[in-house]
């Protein structure tokens, strides 16, 4: 195996390693979305490695060979979108640590399920600049967790900024792919994601010539992009979904029935395919697990979705054996990183024929694509 892939020798040297290659790498514009193999997509950055959404995260993904870079989209008190993977501050930053906010301790209830912690609606963006980044999964990811307090949450701007930056400075044309978490909850708030979203977008060259794709778990924000923004050469919308009788959050809220098990089936992607270019469901909603945790046979949804003229593209690959199929498990315990299993469950997967996928690690995501020619 390349150990140019597997090496891990700290977030600088492993930069430095990887530097000249990138340089060296064509600026075709639109590279990333036209590229005939699968796309690769950092999920929150390189995230089994560094701080979810932070500039190591992200740094790391690119330089270790990822097509595009994920910021997790809300939105603070006075308005401006940072990335978070979700509004509750409490496990990827170290909020519960500050006494300067302890008052602001509460519980809401967001997208059906009620949080208790410190919510990223009710701090201004000075204030969550005084905040530092932490692991989410600790125990997992000790690497990871030695960054901690290294770094400021960021703004959405400033990643389209380091996007560019970075392109400029590699030669690599890098993707990026927001999603809007939680539209119906920020709308309901008085902090709607969308047209900020899209004023963001408009205020940079960046993102008018950049590799995009919009992802959303909810359906009307992505209609109200695509009437929008229309048609856009370097854009693609993505339908997240989930599986069986899961609704859309903003399905419930208009008091709807429609769940993400009918939205997977041939005539519901048909209807994604309306305002989508992209239908992802989990890894598990492509090929399930058995009872006994092993990989069952593949579901006919990559077939269905290419029918209806999407492209597939899924989520999330993890490194560490508790989240790998059994097939792919090694002895060295649930929370240990199993860098030969997680290549060889991704390569099962692009055995289906999928169009692009989430990875935590993206330097084993290409390793995976290489060994896949």
């Amino acid at each position: 195996m390349n150990a140019r892939y597997l090496s891990r020798r700290g977030f600088i040297g492993g930069l430095a390693a990887t530097a000249g290659a990138l340089a060296l790498a064509p600026a075709a514009m639109g590279s990333a979305a036209a590229t005939p193999r699968p796309t690769l997509f950092a999920h929150r950055g390189a995230s089994a490695l560094c701080p979810e959404h932070t500039l190591a995260a992200y740094a790391r993904a690119i330089a270790d060979g990822a097509d595009y870079i994920e910021p997790d989209l809300v939105c603070t008190r006075d308005g401006v979108l940072v990335a978070r993977h979700e509004a509750n501050l409490s496990e990827t930053t170290d909020v519960a640590r500050r006494s300067e906010f302890a008052g602001r301790r509460t519980r809401k209830t967001i997208d059906g399920a009620s949080h208790e912690g410190w919510f990223v609606d009710d701090f201004t963006l000075a204030e969550l600049k005084t905040l530092r980044a932490i692991e989410r999964i600790p125990a997992d990811r000790p690497g990871s967790a030695q960054y901690d307090g290294m770094f400021q949450v960021l703004t959405f701007e400033e990643i389209i900024d380091f996007t560019a930056a970075t392109s400029a400075t590699t030669g690599k044309l890098i993707g990026l792919i927001p999603e809007l978490k939680s539209s119906t909850y920020f709308a309901s708030v008085g902090l709607p994601l969308e047209d900020r979203f899209i004023a963001t977008l408009a205020a940079h060259d960046y993102t008018r010539r950049a590799p995009l794709e919009i992802q959303s778990f909810e359906i009307a924000n992505l209609k109200y992009l695509r009437e929008k923004l229309g048609k856009r050469a370097n854009c693609r919308l993505m339908q997240l979904v989930g599986l069986g009788d899961i609704r859309p959050r903003d399905v419930v809220a208009a008091g709807g029935s429609l769940t993400y098990g009918q939205m997977c089936t041939p005539a519901g992607l048909s209807e994604i395919a309306r305002y989508a270019d992209v239908v992802a469901p989990p890894t598990r909603g492509v090929i399930p697990l058995n009872k006994d945790g092993f990989l069952a046979e593949p579901l006919p949804i990559v077939a269905d979705a290419h029918a209806a003229g999407l492209r597939l593209e899924t989520w999330t690959f993890r490194p560490e054996n508790r989240f790998l199929a059994a097939d792919f498990r090694n002895g060295d315990g649930e929370r240990a990183r199993n860098e030969a299993g997680s290549i060889a469950e991704i390569r099962r997967y692009l055995a289906t024929g999928l169009d692009g996928f989430f990875t935590d690690d993206p330097a084993l995501g290409r390793a995976a694509l290489d060994m896949s020619k």
